[in-house]
């Protein structure tokens, strides 16, 4: 197909909205079918960077509605991430947590280890906040699903274990403790 030279081809569609809270189009051009995959390397042996590329422009902002006691914009995905096979869309695919290996990786990075528990810190925080009017439905689900995973590969008596019992009544998710015993 040609196009004049006063037209323009028709944009692509984006895989992510670029509406503040969301990684940008570029930061999502690994899940672009033209894109090439990501690589994992000696250094980053779970793509751990793909999180850190995500939480470049939205973490502070999460952390702030996390602090304000309600969420308000899209990056559950990669600031509480879940295990692999819990969620369908590319978002969640691109941003799961593969094995309990990741899930390790992940919390003893020198960054974003710190910030997933300065986020499970910031909800512990609030009171008188059910995890759904907090984060909305499905993600007060996917809260129970991230604790559940860190809880897995933290020490007893975690953060995680504290955000299972204050909005989860101690309970962890089964479809991630399935997967985890799978």
């Amino acid at each position: 197909m040609s196009f004049s030279w006063w037209s323009r081809p028709p944009p692509r569609p984006a895989i992510a909205s670029t509406c503040r809270g969301r990684p940008s189009e570029r930061r999502v051009a690994a899940l672009d079918d033209d894109a090439p995959p990501a690589r994992a390397d000696a250094d980053d042996p779970h793509d751990l960077r793909r999180f850190l590329q995500a939480q470049e422009d939205t973490w502070a902002d999460a952390l702030a509605e996390l602090r304000a006691g309600r969420k308000r914009t899209h990056w559950m995905w990669f600031v509480f991430p879940q295990l692999a096979g819990l969620g369908s869309s590319a978002m969640a695919q691109r941003y799961a947590i593969g094995s309990r290996a990741e899930a390790a990786a992940y919390l003893a990075h020198p960054v974003l280890g710190p910030r997933l528990l300065a986020c499970c810190e910031a909800v512990l925080a609030l009171r008188g906040v059910s995890a759904r009017e907090l984060l909305g439905t499905p993600d007060d689900r996917k809260l129970q699903s991230c604790a559940t995973l860190f809880a897995a590969v933290a020490p007893a008596g975690s953060v995680f274990e504290r955000v299972l019992a204050r909005y989860f009544d101690g309970r962890r998710d089964p479809a991630t403790l399935r997967r985890l015993d799978g």
